[in-house]
């Protein structure tokens, strides 16, 4: 998180521009493009296309992400599931609309590399030399591009992240340079600053209102703002932002001008970004173009990352395997994410092919998640008192605005929308599997109070009959009451095969809405024979309890707390420290269940999604050669209709 968060610092406003804006500012190079499409070229649609883009802009992306939902930050970090970590302590249902958001963010992160890349590629068809060029020519550079930028992700991007800030910088002095240079064209483009030509356009022009969904891919990349609020700071978003509205707006003034000049034409391939370009600055800008939506895609796919790193913290997805390839802090990399937004790319590119049939599936997805932000916003300005009227005046505009730009969208579910919507849908699916399992299992999850059993586990531990299993034993318990442990625990202990140690540990780790507290609590409940250290981390922090865990005893020795000195007579003359025993239940499901047929489909589907993440030791951070992984069957619903009785034997033995 940035030290001064509303306070704007020039190192931070460069930062700004290279995280934030890559998506946003990389719109110029198809909104106007999918706006015209094959229409015939006329003042209503030039004119009424640039105010619906300059009004959208100001609406949806200035006062509705940066001045209003900006306010809402979680300890300086923002993005839908801090939001909804703001709120869901006040409404347990707002857990839909996190996952929704979330989900729809990410089929987005799917869809932006492709449509930035080819479509700053196709700009080379504008140089005579290039005209024809072919489909499968610019396919094959645009997999090349990104299959390099996935290869890439596993070494971080620190070093040329650095370079990121500077090069957005000479992107957007490029649009508002090329938008002034031909907005002299034709000085009526000035009129769309009335919004009054963007209403007519919705309502006059045959069909206007369908145009929405072209309109709409100049706001796609707002999102961005609000998630990647803690590595800029709310100050360096809202200044930042002045010079990219102004250079966004400029530009599309400029190709709005040039078009006009296009009267009755109908553009065939043409795309007006790079048709205002003088000829011999079009290679430079089809470069800056391609660097500009590398660096748009980057953004994306670190923030899936971010997301999934997030969604796994709140229990929404599977544990997978992180790396941190650098130092920087809130960089990781994850190789199971990675691959299958490669491959969701990959798969986009060799679908649609052309940029202009990309646009037909961009953008119905993030409007979902648009949507989601704005329900999950108004319920945190309920929870923090703002009045009722306020709240419905804010619901009334923007839900108005989005539902509008959705029902616009779908009409290209039929023409490539319903790519992002299924995979929206299949991601919303494991959130929800996870999630809902989750709620089941913990129905039928056996708390017994921990006092009942101590004296048990004294005499246990000093009970030299029984070989001693370990000196500490740990036990990853998810009781969150103090004074409760689970039933399979204790039977672990007593029942399966009795496990004497001279200390038993009861190690409960509790994810709370705060981004990086790391905390922790230690209650001795026997002095050097029982204790429970309770770990309070927030959602963005990794959780690795074996290093937590080991820098826990070691301030308890300090503070002469606990003494893990072996108890063995020959080591503890020595102060030899004793061993340490991690145990994991590991759960499968019996077959000895009763489900509903609904619950019986998100059990089974939990377990295959299971299978394909981490292990319980390896998603604690555990070092495996001190883990012992103790399999029990998970019974959650135990079968009761079964009918079964004694009959005589048939065949007796006699004397």
């Amino acid at each position: 998180m940035v030290k001064d968060f509303n306070k704007a610092t020039l190192a931070g406003l460069i930062v700004a521009l290279g995280i934030i804006y890559g998506d946003i500012g990389t719109s110029p190079l198809y909104v106007f493009k999918a706006i015209v499409g094959t229409n015939e070229i006329s003042d209503l649609l030039v004119i009424g296309g640039i105010s619906c883009i300059i009004w959208t802009l100001t609406l949806q992306t200035t006062i509705k992400y940066v001045v209003l939902t900006l306010k809402a930050d979680n300890k300086g970090e923002g993005g839908i599931f801090s939001l909804y970590a703001l709120v869901r302590r006040h409404g347990k249902w707002t857990v839909v609309f996190g996952m929704i958001g979330g989900a729809a963010l990410l089929a987005d992160g799917i869809i932006t590399p492709p449509i930035t890349v080819t479509s700053a590629i196709e700009g080379l068809r504008t140089l005579p030399v290039f005209r024809d060029l072919g489909e499968w020519t610019i396919v094959k550079i645009v997999l090349a591009i990104i299959s390099g930028m996935f290869f890439m992700q596993q070494f971080g991007t620190m070093s040329i992240g650095k370079m990121f800030g500077p090069i957005m910088i000479i992107w957007f002095s490029m649009l508002a340079v090329l938008g002034i240079s031909h907005i002299a064209d034709d000085l009526s483009v000035l009129k769309a600053f009335n919004p009054w030509y963007a209403i007519e356009l919705l309502t006059l022009y045959p069909h206007g209102f369908l145009i929405l969904g072209a309109v709409f891919l100049c706001t796609t990349g707002a999102e961005a703002l609000y998630s990647d609020l803690g590595h800029c700071g709310r100050g360096n978003i809202r200044i930042s932002w002045i010079f990219v509205k102004s250079s966004l707006i400029l530009n599309y003034l400029g190709q709005g001008a040039w078009l006009l000049t296009q009267r009755g034409r109908v553009l065939t391939g043409e795309n007006p970004f790079f048709s205002i370009m003088p000829e011999w600055f079009v290679i430079f800008g089809v470069l800056i173009a391609t660097i500009a939506s590398i660096i748009a895609s980057q953004a994306l796919i670190s923030g899936s990352f971010t997301l999934i790193s997030e969604a796994m913290r709140l229990n929404l997805w599977p544990k997978l395997k992180i790396n941190y390839p650098t130092e920087l802090r809130g960089q990781l990399y994850i190789p199971g994410i990675n691959l299958m937004l490669f491959a969701g790319c990959v798969a986009i590119v060799l679908i649609f092919k052309e940029s202009s049939a990309m646009e037909a599936a961009y953008g119905l997805s993030i409007t979902i998640c648009m949507l989601m932000t704005s329900c999950l916003f108004a319920f945190y300005l309920y929870t923090r008192r703002v009045r009722l009227l306020w709240i419905g005046l804010y619901l009334a505009v923007y839900l108005t605005i989005e539902f509008s730009f959705l029902f616009a969208n779908l009409v290209k579910f039929m023409h490539g929308g319903y790519v992002t919507v299924i995979v929206a849908g299949g991601l919303f699916l494991v959130m929800y599997v996870w999630f809902r399992s989750r709620k089941i299992k913990n129905r039928y999850v056996e708390f017994v109070k921990l006092e009942d059993y101590l004296p048990i586990l004294q005499e246990l531990s000093n009970d030299s009959s029984i070989p001693k299993y370990a000196t500490h034993l740990v036990y990853m318990t998810s009781a969150d009451n103090p004074k409760e442990v689970e039933h399979k625990i204790i039977y672990s202990i007593l029942n399966k095969k009795p496990k004497r140690a001279d200390i038993y540990w009861f190690v409960h780790v509790d994810v709370v809405d705060e981004p990086y507290m790391s905390e922790y609590t230690v209650q001795t409940i026997i002095p050097n024979e029982v204790i429970r250290i309770e770990f309070r981390l927030g959602f963005r922090v990794e959780q690795r309890i074996n290093l937590m865990f080991r820098m826990v005893v070691e301030d308890m020795v300090r503070n002469k707390e606990v003494n893990i000195t072996s108890r063995y007579e020959s080591l503890s003359k020595n102060n030899v420290v004793g061993d340490f025993q991690f145990i994991v239940m590991e759960k499968f499901l019996s077959h000895d269940n009763d489900l509903p047929l609904h619950e019986r489909i998100v059990m089974r589907l939990y377990f295959i999604l299971k299978k394909m993440g981490l292990s319980e030791e390896r998603g604690f951070g555990l070092d495996s050669s001190y883990v012992t992984i103790e399999k029990f069957p998970l019974v959650v619903a135990p079968v009761t209709n079964l009918q079964l009785r004694r009959v005589a034997d048939r065949y007796r033995y006699e004397d």
